[in-house]
């Protein structure tokens, strides 16, 4: 699929129309996924904002530069991921506090209970022993759950681990695939309220590959199924929605009240 989410030169690629600058590395590539989901998050100058999942930074980073004034921390599990992150906070000027830990037991001192407005994670797509777990460990860890190793953490233990972290009240974004929105779901019930379901169609006459979803902890506001949003047009390039999202900074959600 094309990519008018990013522009690359030599040394990194660009996010936002040029605002964000990424060193994701050889063989690292960003995903228009991670621009999308920051451009979901309902958050407010001040609030506290945690990323499960850091990776590169490139959510945070977008998140950053659309809200000013966030405090930021990210989880990310492996090594290599949080130094990339590291250096791509340098690379923008930006803050984000970088912790080491697992969302299967995420360090209570560094990631607290009950502390964040927003939570926001874009959890590996692919499932243990229905998708190929790629020999690389970073890539593993990166597209399949747990990195494909028995014990490790499951969509419902990253879902569990946000919903601990939020304050009542406070607001989970996530990304996933369209074919795994029943198992979100499920994972939401009873402990979330207000969720927001945007399709994300390829193109028009596609169905949707991705999802995007917003919820509240502790609401009990009905869900809603917003208008999705057409990532192409048949030659490829950018729909003009799509366009001002991911290059003019154009929220995403900003049909449902209450969530911009």
């Amino acid at each position: 699929m094309a990519e008018p989410a990013a522009t690359t030169d030599a040394a990194t690629d660009t996010l936002l129309g040029g605002r964000v600058r990424l060193d994701q590395g050889d063989g690292y590539r960003v995903s228009m996924d991670a621009v999308l989901l920051a451009a979901a998050v309902p958050a407010s100058p001040g609030q506290a904002v945690l990323e499960l999942g850091l990776g590169t930074g490139a959510a945070s980073l977008c998140l950053a530069a659309r809200v000013p004034g966030l405090d930021l921390t990210g989880l990310e599990i492996n090594p290599e991921m949080r130094a990339r992150c590291r250096r791509n906070l340098a690379l923008n000027g930006a803050a984000v506090r970088v912790v080491a830990g697992d969302v299967a037991a995420p360090p209570p001192d560094e990631v607290p209970r009950d502390a964040y407005d927003q939570v926001l994670l874009n959890p590996p797509y692919g499932e243990p022993g229905r998708h190929r777990v790629p020999r690389d460990a970073t890539r593993a860890l990166a597209h399949v759950e747990g990195g494909g190793r028995e014990g490790g953490a499951s969509l419902a233990e990253w879902i569990a681990c946000a919903h601990g972290r939020l304050k009542s009240g406070g607001w989970l974004s996530l990304i996933h695939r369209a074919d795994r929105l029943d198992a979100v779901l499920a994972q939401l019930h009873g402990r979330f309220g207000a969720i927001t379901v945007l399709p994300l169609w390829p193109m028009a006459d596609r169905p949707a590959r991705r999802v995007v979803v917003v919820a509240r902890k502790g609401a009990a506001t009905p869900t809603a199924l917003l208008p999705g949003l057409t990532l192409h047009q048949p030659d490829g390039s950018p729909t003009e929605a799509a366009r001002r999202v991911l290059a003019d900074m154009a929220p995403l959600m900003a049909a449902r009240p209450g969530l911009t």
